[in-house]
């Protein structure tokens, strides 16, 4: 990337963001099969690299005294994970550049992920070339949202309403399956169906180990935003959830291994398990990074605040959004309200007491006094506030965002 800022909280931001890109290229390469995919998850780690690089020769040349190494230390570590999440990415991305395979009832079931990504060429002449992301408002009409564009060799990954989408740009969408066709359409492309299985069969071994893949993917995608948003709330309780979640994903990948071994005795092309075991390898190592980002809450360390800042400018803020009696989000289902959609937030978990649910479907019903953690674009904050119940303000001395009761 060129004209990259030359301090620490930009570059942090830019890292996080950059990661959770390549994640989700990853799985989606996996998804449809897209070679073009896995190579820009290649081309952005050579960005990350160069990104860490810097990111670590700064860090250095900022410490000034003994309690700013102890805490740089702690972004240090926190960079580390981020690099390793990246690196986890490419390995899933060689799933398909290496041929490895996997079964197809794999790929049918990753069709039911609460939000894939999409990788579409826009074309000269078609509904969304040389427009402005604002006038397409895609959130509203595809359920999907761009986050990055590629320009032959160089990438945006800060795109906003005001960016311009140009013939042959590609776009790099994320939300609601559902929306891939829709979105399909207005680019004038070919026809896209979901992929699904033409014979489905009673449960086998292969088929419990495929479930269980999926939701190692869910839950380390969630472990990764919960351990951002754990970071800028410095909430231990918090980390705490996230260390069971990693408990959770190497107990998992145990079970997977076991029925992959019993469904290669059911005399099936074993060339597709392989691709199995590497992507379980793959999630399981994401866990083990969100845990370690939050080792510095769990252990009560000094975090510089350089990392708060970080996260809260990146390309998608975490917000902890409380539910106000007799809002509109008061006793509704999430699948009614649409946050998806208007404003574009993507629920991490609801906080419900003292325990949390994770990745929530659709059919759950909040609550007043439920708290959500949900990912989405900065400027839809205040929209968000306000379906819950609340006028989002800063506060002219701190610069602090507060929520005033509506």
């Amino acid at each position: 990337m060129d004209d990259k800022p030359r301090n620490v909280k930009t570059l942090l931001a830019e890292a996080k963001d950059m990661s959770e890109l390549m994640v989700d290229l990853a799985y989606a390469a996996v998804y449809f099969g897209d070679e073009g995919m896995a190579d820009a998850v290649v081309d952005l780690e050579e960005d990350m690299s160069e990104t860490v690089a810097e990111m670590r020769a700064l860090s250095l040349l900022a410490v000034r005294n003994r309690r700013e190494a102890e805490e740089m230390t702690w972004v240090l570590r926190i960079v580390s994970a981020i690099e390793r999440i990246a690196n986890s990415a490419v390995d899933i991305g060689q799933i398909v550049t290496r041929n490895l395979g996997i079964p197809q009832v794999l790929v049918a079931d990753l069709a039911g992920a609460a939000e894939v990504s999409h990788r579409l060429v826009v074309r000269e002449g078609s509904h969304l070339a040389n427009r402005p992301l604002s006038d397409m408002e895609l959130p509203v009409v595809v359920g999907m949202r761009v986050v990055a564009i590629q320009s032959g060799r160089r990438w945006n990954t800060h795109v906003d309403g005001d960016t311009i989408v140009e013939p042959g740009d590609v776009l790099f969408m994320r939300g609601e399956p559902a929306g891939i066709v829709r979105l399909r359409e207005l680019a004038a492309a070919p026809r896209w169906e979901p992929p699904a299985l033409d014979d489905p069969t009673t449960l086998t071994d292969l088929d419990r180990a495929v479930d269980t893949l999926v939701e190692m993917k869910n839950l380390s995608e969630t472990a990764v935003g919960l351990a951002y948003s754990c970071l800028v709330l410095r909430d231990k309780g918090l980390a705490r959830e996230i260390k069971g979640l990693e408990a959770r994903l190497d107990e998992m990948k145990s079970s997977l291994q076991t029925w992959v071994l019993r469904a290669g005795q059911e005399n099936l092309d074993p060339s597709p398990l392989r691709g199995l075991l590497h992507l379980a390898e793959a999630a399981e190592d994401i866990g083990d990074q969100a845990l370690e980002m939050v080792a510095v809450v769990l252990d009560d360390g000094e975090l510089h605040g350089i990392v708060t800042l970080a996260l809260g400018d990146t390309d998608e803020v975490v917000v902890s959004m409380p539910v106000a009696p007799h809002s509109e989000a008061d006793t509704a289902a999430l699948g009614s309200l649409g946050l998806n959609l208007d404003p574009g937030f993507h629920v991490l978990a609801v906080r419900r007491g003292a325990s949390y649910l994770y990745n929530p479907r659709k059919y759950v019903v909040l609550h007043a006094g439920d708290e959500v953690l949900a990912s989405g674009p900065e400027e839809g904050q205040g929209r968000l506030a306000a379906r819950f119940g609340y006028r989002l303000e800063e506060d002219d001395e701190t610069g602090v965002d507060e929520l005033i009761p509506l």
